[in-house]
């Protein structure tokens, strides 16, 4: 075979298998299936009816989001495909950190469950309490979710 062929095919980019897995935390017991969509009650800021339902393409970034999603359910967290478009978290990106370093994401279009990770690593007990007291304290001093802005 001649190596200039050899060579040409072994960097020609085609199709991957891999698409883009994005994480949804939250304590709300979900089916493969099942529509995540906004509406219901958030579970930050001032807890008025979500305009906006949110995404991570980072498991931590949705650890976080079960761990302190409001209510008594089992912390969750499910493997979600957005069924429309997605933007970037100002709570999490420019508005308040450079970039989008937790890759977390906002829609108004609903996100389809395609899966559940059951095998997942919580953040330490103190932590936890640590940012549960902050996010109190922002609230008591009035600053709120830049999604309750809007």
């Amino acid at each position: 075979m001649d190596k200039s062929k050899e060579k040409k095919n072994s960097n020609a980019q085609g199709a991957t298998p891999f698409a883009q897995t994005y994480f949804h935390g939250t304590k709300a017991d979900l089916k493969i299936g099942d529509l995540i969509e906004p509406g219901f009650n958030s579970n930050y800021g001032q807890r008025k009816n979500a305009k906006y339902i949110f995404l991570s393409a980072t498991l931590d970034a949705a650890v976080w989001g079960a761990e302190l999603a409001f209510g008594e359910g089992q912390e969750r967290i499910y493997l979600v495909e957005p069924t429309g478009q997605i933007e970037d978290d100002p709570d999490l990106t420019d508005k308040k950190f450079p970039g989008n370093p937790s890759k977390s994401y906002r829609s108004t279009e609903p996100f389809r469950v395609v899966g559940e990770v059951s095998n997942w690593q919580g953040h330490p007990t103190e932590q936890v309490k640590t940012m549960k007291e902050h996010l109190r304290k922002l609230k008591e001093q009035g600053i709120n979710s830049l999604n309750d802005e809007e």
